[in-house]
């Protein structure tokens, strides 16, 4: 798919000029492994299904068989028996739960569909290899969900899934879905359902227990100063996790400049977009106010690209506050929240150009009125 601002509107090209455009545009993403003319396996995949180059195109292909086939039993081949499944709202164990939830799924959306935006990899067919996949949720509501009968209403949103895969099987899995925006599609009240899903989740027993301190640093400390060595040359990860420490940690909104190009492009949670580095510290202190003390760890970074063709990071990370503060999410509760959360961010000479940073404020919502 081209870039917005490459060969868009009417324009046609002919056969050369788009196999001219397509090649620019795999050089600028930085793709390094393409099936070649015989179709040939481009990458070590040792135990993966051959029909697959490469694990890009295992995870975008796996994912079709699944939704677009309906091919739920694929499951089988692709998921472990013991898979872990990570969530804001709790953890899920087992390939059965999958599959309990892939039918429920496919039930309430039937013409469900997944698109896959990119994905940002690293690790080897050896130690294992994890893959960070955004993708567009789109489809109509045609059955019963945990919210209620078939509103007849159709869908659009997105989330983020992190897979670690080892031989063909994903073995554990972190999942982060913009939620709020799907119960808005279906006509609902956001805090009303919130409350609602957390009295059922208590009555079940299934509410998420949230205790311990929350550290940004020990005891009356600071939180601590970003001491990692020094490198010669760029390191996309190390420049991500100080920045994430000295402005969401540290709260050093005052250096987001030394991070973000000043035309940043933002795609958010709920909706929100934006551009400018102005519109990111506001959006920043909309979470910093009702959380006081909020604190952010990252709990992994993986990476592709080059410093001639930029770096994609994805990052996956928990946020942890207490509610004690005014804001956007209304009268404080007093009640602790524990969320996952992952951002990918497109670099270039230096800066952030792009972020896209996901997590369940739905999740969140059914955590400060449990």
């Amino acid at each position: 798919m081209p870039d917005k601002g490459e060969a868009g509107g009417n324009l046609q090209l002919s056969e050369p000029q788009a196999e001219k455009a397509r090649i620019t545009l795999a050089q600028k993403q930085d793709i390094q492994f393409m099936r070649d003319a015989a179709g040939a396996r481009a990458q070590p995949m040792a135990g993966f299904n051959p029909r697959y180059a490469d694990f890009v195109d295992w995870i975008i292909g796996i994912t079709h068989e699944i939704w677009e086939e309906k091919g739920i039993g694929k499951l089988y081949d692709y998921y472990a028996n013991t898979i872990q499944i990570h969530t804001s709202d709790g953890l899920i164990y087992g390939r059965e739960a999958v599959f309990a939830m892939t039918i429920a799924a496919l039930a309430a959306y039937p013409d469900r569909r997944l698109y896959g935006d990119d994905v940002i990899w690293g690790g080897d067919d050896v130690a294992g290899l994890y893959s960070s996949h955004r993708l567009t949720h789109e489809g109509t509501n045609r059955g019963w969900t945990v919210y209620g009968p078939p509103t007849g209403k159709r869908v659009r949103y997105s989330g983020v899934a992190d897979c670690f895969c080892r031989r063909n099987m994903v073995v554990e899995e972190w999942i982060v879905r913009d939620e709020l925006t799907l119960v808005m599609q279906l006509g609902l009240d956001p805090v009303k359902t919130a409350k609602e899903q957390a009295a059922k989740a208590r009555d079940q027993g299934l509410d998420t227990q949230i205790a311990g301190d929350i550290e940004r640093g020990i005891g009356q400390y600071p939180p601590p100063k970003w001491e990692a060595e020094e490198s010669e040359t760029f390191a996309p990860e190390a420049f991500i996790a100080k920045m994430f420490h000295e402005i969401w940690n540290w709260r050093l909104l005052n250096k987001t400049r030394e991070f973000y190009a000043e035309n940043v492009v933002f795609d958010g949670p709920s909706r929100r977009a934006f551009s400018g580095v102005n519109d990111l510290q506001t959006f920043i202190l909309s979470l910093l106010a009702p959380f006081p003390d909020l604190a952010l760890h990252c709990d992994h970074f993986c990476h592709v690209g080059s410093a001639a063709a930029g770096y994609r990071v994805a990052t996956r990370w928990t946020l942890r506050g207490t509610h004690t503060g005014y804001g956007i999410y209304g009268e404080p509760t007093g009640k602790p929240i524990r969320l996952i959360g992952v951002s990918h961010h497109g670099i270039h000479d230096g800066l952030i150009r792009d972020e896209f940073t996901r997590f369940d404020e739905f999740a969140l919502l059914k955590q400060i009125h449990g």
